[in-house]
């Protein structure tokens, strides 16, 4: 968490040099409004759009890069990773953490641990997501299943589940007379998510009791692992997406600018090489001043 908050002071004294205005969305969700009315708003400011993810090619590596794109571009550091910096042999364990969120007006941050399935990471970022919406900091071990104690964790899941899968949708496509497994499969794939949060809006819809429900989640969990454990994709190795792109962008314009030294750069960004700096660059998206670095620079 310590590199994510330098980076965090980094951009946030970045976008105040470029006089950025603070980010309106930061707080401006209160515990008391309505989980429906407000998983609407953020849904509508991100352009999270249920039609938009029926026509995705996968309802799982495709949805989750287009989800984590729509919150970079409303403002949104996020930043995916499954290993202790750029170290691939520490890898981050999902049963210690799944992410954290660290709000701020001018550069939100939102942490997803890569380790963690790719079902799982899409409801982690909506988690964090209703924390910053909400203007809080935290550090969440979440899942769809969890009954967690605190005020604040109880409704940022209800607000991770609503985003996802609107529940007046559910009701609408449920089919009460299909086997579960078939049900919980046809709506993951037409809402892009798991099937463990499938599960849990099948329980808020009542086509599940809550002495159902834990049984069935810990069978799809056990069947979700073992297709799972040998999947992988270069997406969440690239440092692009550990770094998040919008992270990458303003390091990247700042440092071609001569407004940051190079050994600050490669401090934050975790490494030394020329050469991986030039990746980066490619790979985080076009900046202003991209045609200013030459072969021969050198730090």
């Amino acid at each position: 968490m310590y590199i994510c908050q330098q980076r965090q002071e980094w951009f946030h004294d970045f976008a105040r040099s470029e006089r950025e205005d603070p980010l309106p969305f930061v707080g401006s969700i209160a515990l008391t409004e309505n989980v429906e009315s407000a998983a609407a708003r953020i849904r509508t400011a991100l352009g999270f759009d249920i039609e938009e993810r029926r026509r995705l090619p996968t309802w799982t590596t495709d949805a989750l890069r287009r989800f984590i794109e729509q919150a970079d571009a409303v403002g949104v550091l996020v930043m995916v990773s499954g290993v202790v910096r750029n170290n691939n042999r520490r890898k981050l364990d999902p049963d210690e953490f799944r992410g954290f969120a660290l709000a701020d007006e001018l550069a939100p941050l939102v942490f997803v641990n890569g380790a963690d399935s790719k079902s799982a990471q899409m409801f982690t970022l909506a988690h964090e997501l209703a924390h910053i919406w909400l203007g809080q900091s935290a550090l969440s071990d979440v899942r769809p299943a969890s009954s967690p104690s605190n005020e604040v964790e109880i409704w940022c899941n209800r607000i991770a589940a609503e985003l996802l899968v609107p529940l007046e949708a559910v009701r609408q496509e449920y089919r009460a007379r299909a086997a579960l497994h078939d049900k919980t499969s046809r709506l993951a794939r037409q809402f892009k998510v798991s099937t463990l949060v499938v599960l849990r809006r099948i329980r808020d819809a009542g086509g599940l009791t809550r002495e159902q429900f834990p049984q069935a989640y810990e069978e799809e969990l056990d069947r979700l692992g073992a297709i799972e454990k040998g999947s992988g994709g270069d997406f969440y190795l690239t440092q692009a997406a550990r770094l998040g792109k919008r992270f990458a962008r303003a390091i990247v314009r700042s440092t071609l600018e001569g407004q940051t030294s190079f050994t600050e750069a490669f401090r934050l960004l975790g490494f030394k090489k020329m050469a991986t700096f030039r990746r980066l660059k490619s790979a985080s998206g076009p900046s202003e001043s991209q045609a200013t670095l030459s072969e021969g620079m050198t730090c």
